[in-house]
């Protein structure tokens, strides 16, 4: 990635308060800490007040021992904001604060992702996905778990759709099964697949519910998979056609294309580390999978520009790794895991070129010879937002090559490694306290992300298009005056988490950040993935037996924040 001459800090903090000089980058910008080895940020001259130091972020990965990252992925090596835009916000150091209001025009959502909620996996001409494959390979997941029925959405579309009104949602961010549509990943469209979006589509739109739509979530056509799948270079153009397909079907109704959702745990996950489908274990084909899917992305940009009538926004989702040091040794890991995690994506799509050090980082994995003449100028499209999900941080040092290295990197270990070329790297457990996927909840983070990316980027609008929280739901029942039984789920603590993450968000607004919305993940509990449905992110809760829906304390607290545009108390 292109470097920028204008120097930001970061939060990276020693924890072994060694003295050490700490320079990183994200997106090209020098990073300079104390020698006390916490960062300070740049200040503008009226401002009096201290700033946060402490980084954090995403969603879909999952640790059950140590923080991360999700749903599943991971987070990002925060810089600070450029002293112009950097004063920050009187408020309680916890982030617990309330009666913060919103901008009339910031847009309050959820999200879902096509897999995890719709069931109905062989129906009406829908072909496998690479998550069915994987989910019906005995060991891959929890408790044998598969998305085969998961919530039922394809048959409760207007429930859901009710659900939505009734919560107050202004937005909703949705992803589309691409073998829905194309049961191979090539050929027509399925009439039926087109038919049953083209209903999710006109029913938010006339409930008033912008539709945020998610071209690829995950869920690969097995045939494409079968040809080599995002380590094939024919996939990307496979893609471009699937957009295009889409882009005529919903291209006057979309307000906000999304391309991909989180390719970091596409290539990584699913190529590296096996522990997202296809399961595979090969650096190489890892590195080759983020490249096509960089170009997957631009070819989708260009290919839905030539067919859409509205004046929707292009944007691509990531999950950006806020990424700490440990120790002397923390600066270089730091750097390293960087590279992998957000500058090997930031780079191409944002500054059309590649960081130099990952290819140095990875000489001994690959050639990047899967990089062509004319790549990067297809990938390096103008975006009209960046999508942002946020959970947790990362904390990074060089191994000893001596004791036992340390790996907890907020993945589920399925025997491989999401980071090639990055053997000597220790991902160390961080302080609590957890959510149920072991994630350290730390919304200073999420603050902090805002601001260095828009310090980095200053004319580019961010969303949350993912920020949410697991924890163990239990279903409470009682006998109201009619006689009639009501169900409940009292989620104290996942209000407390979005109360405290909202509230980071409110103060990256003040601070000059072009925010323009948050998509709470997720809308209802669903497929987590690797782990089944053992791990509930809903605000919405299921009861996968009998598909009931149950609204959480947590649903009607965001319905009030939603209806008031402004942060409500949690009350105890």
């Amino acid at each position: 990635m292109e470097r920028t001459d204008a120097a930001s800090t970061v939060s990276v903090t020693s924890s072994t308060g060694s003295a050490a000089e700490i320079r990183v980058r994200l997106a090209g910008g020098d990073i300079h800490t104390t020698s006390n080895g916490k960062a300070v940020l740049p200040m503008s001259n009226a401002d009096t007040t201290a700033a946060t130091t402490a980084p954090a972020t995403e969603t879909e990965t999952a640790a059950t021992t140590a923080p991360a990252t999700e749903t599943e992925t991971e987070t990002a090596a925060t810089t600070a904001p450029a002293a112009a835009s950097a004063t920050a916000v009187v408020g309680s150091a916890d982030y617990r604060d309330s009666g913060l209001a919103f901008p009339a025009d910031f847009v309050f959502g959820s999200a879902t992702a096509s897999y995890q909620i719709e069931g109905a996996a062989t129906e009406d001409g829908r072909g496998p996905s690479i998550w069915d494959t994987f989910s019906h390979t005995p060991g891959k997941i929890w408790n044998g778990d598969t998305g085969d029925v998961a919530d039922d959405h394809y048959h409760r579309l207007e429930t859901d759709l009710d659900l939505m009104k009734n919560l107050g949602l202004e937005s909703y961010r949705f992803s589309i099964a691409w073998p829905r549509i194309q049961a191979t990943g090539t050929g027509p469209a399925n009439p039926a697949g087109l038919d049953f979006y083209t209903r999710l589509v006109d029913g938010l739109v006339a409930r008033g519910i912008k539709p945020i739509a998610t071209l690829y979530h995950w869920d690969l056509p097995q045939a494409l998979e079968d040809q080599g799948g995002w380590a094939n270079r024919e996939t990307a153009y496979a893609f471009a056609e699937y957009a295009r397909i889409m882009g005529e079907a919903l291209g006057d109704k979309i307000v906000t294309w999304t391309t991909l959702n989180e390719p970091w745990c596409s290539a990584y996950l699913g190529y590296g580390s096996g522990a997202h489908a296809p399961g595979r274990m090969n650096g190489a084909d890892a590195l080759a999978a983020v490249h096509h899917l960089n170009l997957a992305h631009g070819l989708a940009v260009t290919a839905l520009k030539k067919v859409v009538t509205n004046d929707p926004a292009f944007s691509i989702t990531l999950n950006l790794h806020v990424i700490r040091g440990d120790g002397e040794t923390g600066p270089e890991a730091v750097r390293q895991i960087d590279g992998l995690a957000n500058r090997v994506f930031l780079g191409p799509l944002l500054h059309g070129s590649y960081p130099e050090d990952v290819f140095e980082d990875t000489a001994d994995v690959t050639d990047w010879a899967f990089v062509h003449d004319g790549d990067l100028e297809l990938i390096h499209q103008p975006l009209d937002l960046l999508g942002v999900n946020y959970y947790s941080t990362t904390l990074v040092r060089i191994w000893d090559g001596v004791t036992p290295r340390a790996n907890n990197d907020g993945h589920k270990d399925m025997g491989g490694s999401p980071w090639p070329g990055a053997d000597r790297i220790e991902f160390l457990a961080q302080p609590g306290p957890y959510t149920e996927m072991g994630w350290n909840i730390e919304p200073a983070g999420l603050e902090e992300l805002l601001m260095s990316l828009h310090a980095e980027f200053p004319t580019l609008p961010l969303m949350v298009t993912e920020n949410g929280a697991a924890f163990a739901d239990e279903v409470t029942t009682s006998v109201d005056e009619s006689g009639a039984t009501v169900s409940a789920v009292h989620d104290l603590e996942r209000i407390d988490y979005l109360q405290r993450h909202f509230t980071a968000a409110h103060r990256a607004l003040s601070r000059g950040v072009d925010l323009r919305g948050y998509q709470v993940w997720s809308l209802m509990d669903n497929f987590e993935w690797g782990y089944g449905y053992s791990k509930r992110f809903g605000i919405v809760y299921i009861d996968f037996d009998t598909q009931e829906r149950i609204l959480k304390d947590s649903a009607k607290w965001y319905s009030t924040l939603i209806a008031t545009r402004s942060i409500p108390p949690l009350e105890r």
